[in-house]
């Protein structure tokens, strides 16, 4: 039995009483056309803008006006190591160690990266294994993969389903997978929290398994990076990519993060596509040497990285390290309990959260379905002032975030929610 209460009053003393409740202050946050704050619950897809970002673009702005080249090692942060000052907290919040850890790229183009040097088939292991509901670019970036090597992309994918009836997936389903397709299996490339049910995976248990069918392991943590307890290292994943602008609120489109486990850091003999930022520091410019490969996730870089964009990901970073991932999980367990209760008490016969109710596999996301709805429900809670986010077929996406969202920005949300259904015919 939780503690969680009805009505305005509860929602307002937990905020009164939440130590982290100044944070809010320190984002944009979206209005309507009359001035009034919108009820804003899509970070799961673009985290809000921190507004000590702009200082810090401004920074490089001006460094980049009054100094030129001369920027790369006289800024005030210098450009040539940038990426450096990232390293360290965003290995904090992923549960990796810095030498696993680089940012670089974009999602996607990472996964590529990474596959490039753990997707290795051969004629008989060959397939990729991931969830049937995975991320459509997981999805196409993986098919491709197989085309490129010269395989059948449907033949040579293996997904893992929910069972009838079911949204959610099954480990041991995919031990079952294991079992019996374990040694056609060249890689295992699963979400670590899927973006449509919100379903957080066990991460370790999942490379265990692939591991000990001898599959390299992969994941996508899009949805995980700023929201749940990765711990990436222990997990002994052989890699790990995230995008930046959902839970750790760097911008659209910004850079990504990169994990490759500790174990493979000195191997230099892995396949892997390389440019000059994947080479010795000490001796990148001088330009006519061979290649020396940099030990580390720093190892895949391929180009100097922008400059901007990073800028915008150390104001979030430098926030994050204020704040500690632990203190912002423990909020957001809180804050999505609360959600959930709130939403339980509309009845169950027309509120069906496919998220899971178990903490532990889930982040702040809850993903709602209600009976008899449509598009049009999603509609009617913009027009309202909530910024949800609707995924086909019949799924409304809503991820109250610790760092800006309020408990009774989920009380408003749900009774909002509850007077659109009562108007309902």
């Amino acid at each position: 039995m939780s503690d969680y209460q009805l009505g305005l009053d509860y929602a307002l003393k937990q905020d009164q009483d939440d130590e982290l409740k100044s944070y809010r202050n320190q984002f944009h946050i979206p209005k309507d056309k009359t001035g009034k704050e919108l009820i804003y619950m899509t970070g799961n897809s673009l985290g809000l803008q921190p507004k000590s970002i702009k200082s810090y673009i401004n920074q490089e702005l001006e460094d980049w006006a009054n100094l030129g080249v001369q920027g790369h090692t006289e800024s005030r942060t210098p450009w040539l190591p940038y990426h450096e000052f990232l390293t360290e907290s965003m290995a904090e919040i992923v549960g990796a160690k810095p030498i696993e850890v680089v940012v670089m790229n974009t999602l996607t183009a990472n996964l590529h990266f990474m596959m490039v040097s753990f997707y290795q088939p051969t004629k008989i292991r060959y397939k990729i294994l991931i969830e049937s509901d995975a991320f459509p670019s997981d999805k196409y970036a993986v098919e491709s993969q197989l085309r490129h090597h010269g395989f059948d992309d449907k033949e040579g994918l293996i997904l893992w389903k929910p069972r009838k009836d079911e949204e959610l997936l099954r480990c041991e389903d995919l031990e079952n997978i294991l079992k019996k397709f374990g040694d056609d299996i060249a890689l295992v490339m699963i979400g670590g929290v899927n973006y449509y049910t919100g379903q957080f995976f066990d991460l370790k248990r999942i490379t265990e398994l692939g591991h000990k069918h001898g599959c390299k392991v992969g994941f996508d943590c899009a949805h995980g990076a700023g929201n749940v307890a990765l711990n990436l290292h222990d997990s002994g994943v052989d890699f790990a990519v995230w995008c930046t602008y959902k839970y750790l609120n760097s911008g659209p489109g910004s850079l990504a993060g990169c994990f490759v486990h500790e174990r493979h850091a000195h191997n230099k003999d892995l396949n892997r596509f390389t440019g000059w930022w994947s080479h010795n520091k000490k001796t990148r410019f001088k330009m006519r040497g061979e290649f020396d490969q940099l030990s580390g996730a720093e190892g895949w870089q391929l180009s100097n990285p922008p400059i901007l964009s990073m800028a915008a990901i150390k104001a979030s970073l430098d926030m994050f390290q204020d704040v500690g991932i632990e203190n912002l999980i423990k909020k957001s367990r809180k804050l999505t309990g609360y959600f959930e209760f709130l939403l339980k008490q509309l009845g169950e016969d027309t509120i069906k959260i496919i998220t899971p109710s178990n903490p532990d596999e889930r982040g702040c996301q809850l993903s709602i379905q209600v009976k008899n709805a449509n598009k049009t429900l999603h509609d009617k809670l913009t027009a309202a002032g909530v910024i949800s986010d609707w995924r086909e077929p019949d799924v409304i996406r809503c991820a109250p975030t610790p760092l800006y969202n309020s408990f009774e920005d989920v009380y408003r949300l749900v009774e909002k929610l509850k007077k659109i259904l009562k108007a309902s015919p």
